[in-house]
């Protein structure tokens, strides 16, 4: 029973392996024409692609081209529509830059002045209080003469009086 069981198998394996060889020839066949047409359509596909990049970067090219034009134009449109346009913004700017420098200088200018009027103030009072006193002193002065006087003319009452005595 063993051998005729290892027999049995044995054929069906050579049916199986004829017919998968031939079967496999026909894949192998089926499968190269597949493989070669799809490489065909790869190779289509690729082919078409390359074309719309050239003609998409030809494209490119000239709307780069245009838009060049179309500065080079806005700019001659500007330029004849307002031709002292440029100078007067450039004047525009030259003054917004200049005060700029003349708001700090204002501030400084104001701190300033208020320093020279309170040192003016502080001057006037110091003359007026100079001028007071010098005005004191010289009434001490004539005080001072007056009472010198006085001695003096004492002095000799004083001196006649010892003499006479």
């Amino acid at each position: 029973m063993q051998t005729t069981d290892l027999a049995q198998p044995q054929s069906q394996q050579m049916v199986s392996f004829s017919f998968s060889s031939q079967m496999s020839r026909e894949d192998e066949e089926m499968a190269r024409s597949a493989l070669s047409a799809f490489r065909a359509k790869e190779d289509e596909i690729e082919k078409r692609k390359m074309e719309v990049r050239e003609r998409v970067k030809i494209q490119l090219g000239r709307v780069e081209e245009e838009n060049r034009r179309l500065a080079n134009i806005r700019e001659e449109l500007e330029s004849m529509a307002d031709p002292m346009r440029k100078e007067v913004s450039w004047v525009r700017k030259k003054i917004d830059s200049v005060n700029k420098e003349l708001k700090p200088l204002g501030a400084t200018v104001q701190k300033k002045e208020r320093e020279y009027k309170e040192a003016l103030d502080t001057f006037n009072e110091k003359n007026r209080e100079k001028v007071q006193l010098l005005t004191k002193l010289m009434e001490m002065g004539q005080l001072v003469g007056e009472s010198e006087k006085l001695r003096l003319k004492k002095l000799e009452e004083l001196s006649m009086g010892i003499q006479t005595d």
